[in-house]
């Protein structure tokens, strides 16, 4: 498993708590904190997700493996 898909599954949950949490209390500033660590950690998990499916794919094809990506 990549380690941008579980960044991003962090970031989605702390989104969400900060989100929710901003709505209880009234703070506007926290709810869209919460929004934008949610967003980026749905793009950081499908970035995850499609670095986990090249290298699926890479291995199954027998293609050498670039330690780079």
């Amino acid at each position: 498993m990549d380690s941008n898909r579980v960044k991003g599954a962090v970031d989605e949950i702390v989104g969400i708590a900060k989100q929710k949490t901003g709505g209880l209390t009234g703070n506007t500033k926290l709810q869209v904190e919460g929004i934008a660590q949610n967003l980026k950690g749905k793009v950081e998990s499908s970035w995850g997700k499609a670095v986990d499916a090249v290298h699926e794919a890479n291995e199954e094809a027998g293609a050498p493996h670039d330690p780079r990506a």
